[in-house]
């Protein structure tokens, strides 16, 4: 009689468990077919949040930049130089080295058209007197070696200038101080004329660590939109540029 009771009780546990099992089962179904992924830019753009952050916002901190809001030439520029390798980096070269310009400009219309808060001025720890230095190169230049200040062609408030000029705030230091050694080493290129490459042979490191300091410590003032189109103030040509 026990080992009966006890059989019928194994059946009724294993009835139990393979009910729960189907209800668990179906359960999932349902909402595997009410999960509906849409194709969509925002969708379809997941892939880059791993480096760029949520939405391309990126943060004051480490190599990453910021891509959200820059004009759409100039994400479109580096798309395609990241891919037919003017800039090198293997991540970015291998993810974009079958696409077609066409999707490469729908990226940067994308990118372009976020507008999104950013990230708090980053704390340079720099002396104060190698601070000066990079905000006088930024807003001024040094005219006794024919350096342009930056403002020149990145626009007074340093948000950048329509179609193709990038702004310089709301980026990490180390970003940008990687940026401007890479077109002084000549590892980054753009395409004739390439002004920065000039203008980055003339800065010595300490010039450029002082401007990426300085740079990273100021804050965006407003929505921080690029410039209206409009010619550079530098004798020094630079390809995309208004005439």
């Amino acid at each position: 009689m026990q080992n009966m009771l006890f059989r019928i009780t194994i059946k009724l546990a294993f009835a139990v468990i393979v009910f729960l099992y189907s209800l668990l089962a179906g359960s999932q179904a349902v909402q595997a077919a009410e999960t509906v992924i849409t194709d969509s830019m925002q969708q379809r753009m997941q892939a880059c949040t791993v480096c760029h952050g949520k939405e391309g916002v990126s943060t004051n901190q480490g190599y990453f930049p910021r891509i959200a809001g820059k004009p759409a030439g100039y994400l479109y520029n580096q798309l395609i130089n990241f891919r037919d390798g003017r800039r090198h980096n293997l991540v970015m070269s291998h993810l974009l080295q079958n696409m077609s310009d066409a999707y490469l400009q729908e990226i940067a219309l994308y990118y372009s058209a976020l507008e999104l808060p950013y990230p708090p001025a980053q704390s340079s720890g720099l002396a104060p007197t190698l601070l000066e230095k990079g905000k006088q190169l930024v807003l001024y230049g040094d005219k006794a070696r024919d350096i342009p200040a930056c403002v020149a062609c990145h626009g007074e408030a340093m948000t950048g200038r329509m179609p193709t000029t990038p702004g310089l705030l709301g980026l990490p230091r180390d970003y940008v101080v990687a940026q401007i050694g890479a077109w002084k080493s000549g590892s980054r290129k753009a395409l004739a004329p390439d002004c920065m490459v000039e203008v980055a042979k003339r800065l010595s490191t300490q010039d450029i660590y002082a401007v990426s300091s300085w740079l990273s410590s100021q804050l965006v003032s407003g929505t921080g939109h690029a410039a209206s189109a409009s010619k550079q103030k530098t004798a020094i040509a630079c390809a995309g540029d208004k005439p």
